[in-house]
């Protein structure tokens, strides 16, 4: 019997999440979405991504 059971703890595994960790994961991947989204909205942002796509079109030897 001690030997099933040393096999079966053996056996389990706990690698990937368990239904609450999933749920737990998805709100905090949620947050952080939001976050980005609303950073990406602001005008500051958007100036800074032109203005570093332009310089690595000026980088380019064309």
């Amino acid at each position: 019997m001690k030997s099933t059971l040393i096999r079966f703890y053996r056996r389990r595994d706990e690698r990937g999440m368990t239904t609450s960790e999933y749920a737990v994961g998805t709100v905090g991947a949620c947050g952080v979405a939001g976050v980005l989204y609303e950073l990406a909205n602001t005008g500051f942002f958007q100036n800074l991504l032109t203005d570093v796509i332009s310089g690595i079109w000026d980088l380019l030897p064309f």
